[in-house]
């Protein structure tokens, strides 16, 4: 492989021009601010490489840039051989930057989209769009769409690999704008990569990463057509990057559809599938949200109705009972209408409406999926990526630069060249594995850690924050609770150590990456992916895992209780359950992440350009020419919108796997997507250079992540409701425990629940290690406690332990999970079955597309044939009449 791509790019890729190429000297800026063109107006600039100029350093650090300055010399010699036009322009604002301008002629571009096998039209479109099902609406939905009139409507074609050979099948009306500028920065990005720089005995490096990571060039770029807010009067300039400012990125036009088809055409099909995943998620998320508010809204209005949490707040029934210390010595007693408010406020998201919600939600993945499998087929048909194999995606240039080992190819059977051998690839990943895990197990500890800090911290707030006794904290002193206030400086704590084991992961997974040495670029983004979202999901998720399925799980009662480590008491929930402690974790980490997210993405962005052009800056805009205004935004950084992506799986995470404790995740999610869409338009329009347009068929590895998060939902939802929510029980004492043979009701009712599932305890049976150093002053002579559990009371002849109440709840519970797992995973199974992935539309239109391409091809061939056949058959005729005239003269002149 390693000697192909020798060949590749020093014998089948250098061009032969009817005049050598030429890199002129160092042209003076000719003046025109927006020209996208070198000096001479023609030829169009494809890709910009700037370098500090070492003739400008100091005398005596002048030797230290040699080295620098061999290895650009080299790589301009190279692109110079390859074909590639260049031109350098001093900078007007800091005379020691250089700008060398990239040109790709004709002929080069030929040979690179057929190389890269670029799909160019061929033929107009001749099948019958299928009509818009919101065309009766037009005159209402076309305000909510891009202007035409603007944008304008592109050319429906038929497109098939280019092929140098078949040019005149191809639509070519005019050579300069048959490759498109995106087209043309990729080809150009192509062959920056594979341009050697330098040779050391038999190794040769090649790629301007490299040369970029090493300082040797400081920036390399494709061209912005215009200024994202004026018009260019140059032509040639299509002002695209004003078009999307107005019609997009623009914040007047939040409510517009996104416009993808120039969005693809500027940036590439890599960001156009992120923003078009991005706009059908955020659509999807409007019906969430809309059900979610309508189940939070039904469980506002039950929170005064609720009987439980009327008998929790009677002075005569929830003031009456007297509940155990939650810690020991440093606790006291206290009353249970002291939770009052949050018992009120856990009615909002403890109720039936949350339970049908859960239930819809599993199948709003479902179908969120499942169209997006559909639309993204769309997509690949009109972006031309149908057919986009990973054989077609070249390999890494780091990738090859490391090919120093030889196999055979179990394909073809030939030698190639190869990174490293099986037994290195092995330790590569085996290292890569064990660092992953240690930092999994590192997030662990810091959750262990900050359980650790919950139940030191809930002493003290036991000790001290009672509501009835926090006259100085009105008017919230009926919502300060041990609890709450335990849950809100946790999370608050988790969401910061969140924030700094990111930032260090971050660079151990792209260190551990780069280490493994992936093929190609999409392999490389796939692995980064995985280890970014293992930690991640550890990382944000670990602590609403801890909530719902551990705390409070594992308490044993006053007598016994059980401790963590030996020595501290494990948490209890509240009496209500600790869904009130998940839904506060979770808006505190949705929320501030959001925040957070937005801080990073657009102000830091914004402030750094703006303190680059306050300091470099000299004079007006107007005379900075356009290489140069580019050059003072900020670069996209190496894995361009990975991290977008990434925020946003995490957030479909927190919709999804934990929606039966916040039904408003979704609406948070909307309203939070709706910017994001606009932010990350205006950031990449305004304040950062232009990407180098990348080919995508799919949104790659993140897909499947979905997928799994998706049934991971049904089950995380399920036992939500059945461990951390009050429902099951509720409902096991509503059908069964408050009527006869168990309770004393003649006809079910939720009467009385609350004296049901407090068992009763004395305290003379505390330990000197459990009972309280002090009693408040109400307690008086009382005799017992109450705490939360299904056990049997003092005297009876199974004292403290299970009753039979218990285990009908743990049945009850399983039952649900059972029950509603299996009800929703077939739906979602039938749901799959019966929406088909690609459209029929879109099926018909690929097979025409195919048909005209083998049409084409075999025409081709048949001209090639017919071609041979006649020169052959007019050198066998030639050949006949010269034996005929020898024979006739029976001279020697035949016998040569």
């Amino acid at each position: 492989m390693y000697d192909l791509m020798e060949e590749e790019l020093f014998e089948y890729r250098v061009v032969e021009l009817s005049s050598a190429p030429c890199f002129s000297p160092q042209a003076d800026f000719n003046g025109k601010h927006d020209s996208l063109f070198f000096n001479d107006g023609v030829r169009r600039i494809d890709f910009v490489l700037v370098y500090e100029d070492e003739d400008k350093k100091d005398f005596d650090k002048r030797h230290t840039f040699q080295r620098k300055k061999r290895r650009r010399e080299y790589l301009e010699a190279s692109l110079m051989k390859m074909g590639m036009a260049l031109e350098a322009t001093r900078s007007v604002v800091d005379d020691k930057l250089i700008f060398v301008k990239v040109h790709m002629p004709w002929d080069v571009l030929c040979t690179y989209a057929e190389v890269l096998h670029i799909k160019l039209p061929i033929q107009p479109n001749d099948l019958a769009s299928r009509p818009s099902p919101w065309r009766f609406f037009s005159c209402v939905t076309k305000h909510f769409y891009p202007s035409e009139d603007k944008i304008g409507r592109e050319a429906d074609f038929y497109t098939a690999p280019f092929e140098k050979d078949r040019l005149e099948y191809f639509y070519v009306k005019d050579q300069d704008n048959f490759f498109t500028p995106s087209m043309r920065s990729r080809m150009a990005y192509y062959i920056l990569n594979r341009a050697p720089y330098e040779i050391r005995g038999n190794i040769k490096k090649f790629g301007i990463t490299k040369l970029l990571d090493s300082g040797v060039y400081k920036a390399a770029y494709p061209l912005h057509d215009c200024r994202f807010n004026v018009r260019s009067t140059e032509l040639g300039s299509p002002n695209e990057r004003l078009l999307l400012y107005e019609e997009w990125a623009h914040p007047k036009s939040f409510y517009k559809m996104q416009p993808l088809d120039l969005i693809r055409k500027y940036y590439g099909e890599k960001i156009g599938i992120y923003f078009a995943w991005l706009g059908f998620y955020t659509l999807m998320l409007a019906l969430a949200a809309a059900v979610g508010l309508g189940s939070f809204i039904y469980g506002y209005h039950t929170q005064e109705t609720s009987t439980w949490s009327k008998e929790v707040c009677d002075p005569n029934i929830g003031g009456a009972i007297v509940m155990c210390p939650q810690c020991d010595l440093e606790c006291t007693y206290w009353r249970l209408n002291s939770t009052c408010e949050s018992s009120k406020k856990l009615c909002i998201f403890d109720n039936f409406g949350t339970l049908v919600f859960a239930v819809f939600m599993s199948v709003w993945v479902t179908l969120f999926l499942e169209f997006w499998k559909r639309y993204q087929a769309e997509l690949e048909y009109e972006w031309d990526t149908v057919e986009f194999l990973e054989q077609e995606e070249q390999p890494r240039p780091e990738y090859e630069a490391k090919c120093s080992h030889e196999r055979i190819n179990p394909i073809t059977r030939a030698k190639e060249k190869v990174p490293y051998t099986a037994c290195g690839r092995c330790i590569r990943l085996s290292l890569g594995i064990g660092t992953v895990l240690f930092w999994i197990l590192l997030i662990l500890a810091s959750v262990v850690a900050i359980i650790v800090y919950r139940l030191a911290v809930f002493f003290a707030f036991s000790a001290k924050l009672r509501a009835q006794d926090l006259k100085e904290l009105e008017p919230f002193r009926e919502y300060v609770t041990p609890q709450m206030a335990t849950t809100v400086s946790a999370s608050i704590i988790s969401f910061v150590v969140i924030m700094i084991l990111n930032i260090l992961y971050e660079r151990v997974a792209i260190w551990i990456t780069d280490f493994e040495l992936p093929r190609t670029k999409t392999e490389y983004e796939n692995s980064l992916t995985l280890k970014m979202f293992l930690f991640q999901f550890v990382n944000y998720y670990s602590s609403c895992f801890y909530i719902a399925f551990a705390k409070g799980k594992v308490v044993g009662y006053p007598k016994e209780p059980v401790y963590l480590l030996g020595k501290y008491r494990n948490e209890e929930c509240d009496p209500g359950g600790c869904l009130m402690e998940l839904t506060t974790q979770l808006t505190v980490i949705m929320g501030g992440k959001a925040i957070w997210n937005n801080i990073q993405e657009v102000l830091l962005p914004w402030v750094k350009n703006l303190i680059f052009r306050h300091c470099t800056q000299a004079g007006s805009e107007k005379v900075i020419p356009r290489w140069e205004q580019d050059y003072q935004l900020q670069p996209i950084g190496k894995l361009g919108l990975f991290y977008e992506y990434l925020e946003m799986v995490i957030q479909f995470g927190f919709v999804t796997l934990f929606v039966a404790s916040f039904p408003l995740a979704p609406v948070l999610a909307l309203v939070n997507n709706l910017f994001e869409i606009r932010v990350d338009a205006w950031k990449i329009t305004t304040q950062f250079r232009r990407m180098v347009p990348e080919k995508a068929q799919d949104i790659g590895a993140w897909q499947p992540i979905l997928q799994g998060v998706a049934i991971l939902a049904v089950a995380t939802n399920a036992m939500i409701i059945a461990f951390s929510s009050d429902m099951i029980p509720r409902l096991v004492y509503y059908w069964s425990f408050s009527v006869f043979p168990y309770g004393d009701h003649a006809e079910s009712t939720m009467s009385g629940y609350i004296n049901n599932t407090l068992s009763i305890f004395n305290i003379d049976d505390f330990s000197n290690f459990s009972r309280p150093h002090n009693t408040p002053y109400w307690f008086k002579n009382s005799s017992t406690c109450r705490y939360r559990d299904f056990r049997n009371p003092p005297g009876h002849h199974k004292e403290y332990q299970y009753n039979m109440q218990y285990w009908h709840v743990i049945a009850a519970k399983m039952a649900f999970i059972i029950v509603v797992e299996h009800i929703v995973y077939f739906t979602k199974f039938v749901l799959s079955y019966i929406i088909p992935d690609v459209p029929v539309h879109v099926r018909e239109q690929i097979k025409r597309e195919r048909y005209l391409t083998q049409v084409i091809i075999h025409e081709a061939n048949l001209k090639l044939v017919t071609k041979r056949n006649a020169v052959g058959g007019v050198n066998v005729a030639l050949k006949h009449s010269i034996e005929v005239f020898c024979r006739k003269n029976r001279g020697g002149c035949c016998s040569g």
